[in-house]
């Protein structure tokens, strides 16, 4: 070693530009890679099944089949270059930014609420931009809400003046996340509240707040739901759905429909299903939104009990090393991030597998990395990106 530089056999007195990307401590040797190829995966899977879900409906993609699927690839590929750029940033300079992404992101939600906002699929949750592009800002909400109860949860705790954060500061992290999720109520998005509500609750867990505030959490989440049933705040669209689920004979032919198809769509796949294209439910359009909401049909179906189940274990690979990062960082703020990201994910993936099969009510949610549709691939691979961050901004052991 002489100065500064580091001796590489072969390579003079400086490094390579391949030797540090290949070194211990360069960025790339640090990313979590089961997880990123995990996702990649899933993007990919994702990509066939949007193909195969659109390729025969005219009426979405016009003369060319390919039109969803090269869309769904070209998200994918912005959302990868979001991760990196989040990577590059790190989750500590966003730490920093957090007032201003809050700001800009509940600006968002209430632009849905003007003549600006759109409804699309039975849902008021969009911004329409021209040109074939909409938004979902409710999607970057879900960012802003961990980042934003991260920072205020973590901020006295990792600066050592306390052990674990005090009242005072569990009612402005629940004050800076009931604002945003109000304004969603609002439109109304409940399966974007839900995700949002778990996401909370995990976030509270992980910061070892008192577990009094989560059991309070609960009763109030409980009574707020018999509230907003009872004044009407919800769609009628939304109470049917809430209404087929307790009761699946409930008008087959009207709300029950997407249900049964999708049940339908599953349970004839077998184990090895029809095989890419070729399932009938899949081909004949029985299944409503199936590029989106219910493209897990299309894996049952077509992919089977296998292809379905690769997805699934897919997924819990990325939740798995999400896991682990929250588990191995050393700083409370990362592992706060990491815990509202695992159980945004945990809770969504669940929701949106267990409406197709029934045993749980229809909400409207993307599967993670599968469905189509931008704003909810760009979030995901942001989270991602928060996920690769603390792991590489982690201290490395001796």
């Amino acid at each position: 070693m002489t100065g500064s530089g580091f001796s590489v056999s072969g390579y003079g007195p400086e490094r390579s530009n391949m030797s540090r990307l290949l070194a211990r401590d360069s960025i790339v040797r640090r990313l979590d890679w089961p997880m990123l190829l995990a996702a990649i995966a899933l993007s990919g899977i994702g990509a066939a099944l949007v193909y195969s879900a659109t390729r025969n409906r005219t009426e979405l993609v016009g003369d060319d089949p390919y039109s969803f699927m090269l869309k769904h690839v070209l998200n994918t590929g912005i959302g990868f270059a979001l991760m990196i750029g989040t990577v590059w940033l790190g989750h500590r300079t966003l730490r920093t930014a957090v007032p201003i992404l809050y700001g800009i992101s509940v600006f968002l939600v209430l632009l849905v609420l003007t003549p600006l906002g759109a409804t699309i699929n039975g849902a008021h949750a969009w911004i329409v931009l021209g040109g074939g592009f909409s938004l979902q800002p409710s999607e970057f909400v879900k960012i802003t809400i961990i980042l934003g109860m991260a920072m205020l949860l973590a901020a006295r705790v990792d600066a050592g003046d306390r052990e674990h954060p005090d009242h005072r500061t569990v009612v402005q992290a629940l004050g800076l996340a009931a604002v945003p999720i109000a304004i969603v109520m609002l439109m109304p998005d409940l399966g974007s509240v839900m995700v949002m509500v778990m996401i909370v609750l995990g976030v509270l867990l992980a910061s070892g707040a008192s577990n009094r505030w989560v059991f309070g959490l609960l009763g109030t989440g409980a009574l707020g739901g018999v509230a907003i049933w009872q004044l009407g705040v919800l769609d009628d669209y939304q109470i049917a759905r809430f209404a087929a689920f307790a009761n699946p004979a409930l008008d087959p032919a009207g709300v029950g429909y997407n249900t049964n198809q999708a049940r339908i769509a599953i349970g004839s796949g077998g184990l090895t299903g029809t095989g890419l294209t070729k399932g009938s439910q899949t081909t004949g359009q029985f299944v409503p939104e199936q590029q989106t909401d219910f493209v897990f049909t299309v894996a049952g179906e077509e992919l089977g009990f296998i292809g379905a189940g690769a997805i699934l274990l897919l997924l819990g690979v990325v939740l798995w090393r999400a896991c682990r990062i929250a588990r191995e960082t050393t700083e409370l703020y990362g592992t706060i991030v990491a815990a509202g990201i695992i159980a945004w994910f945990a809770f969504q993936s669940f929701e949106n597998v267990g409406m197709t099969l029934g045993i749980m009510p229809v909400a409207g949610l993307p599967l993670p990395f599968v469905s189509y549709g931008g704003s909810s691939m760009f979030a995901v691979w942001v989270a991602v990106g928060l996920l690769q961050s603390i792991k590489v901004e982690r201290p490395m052991s001796a």
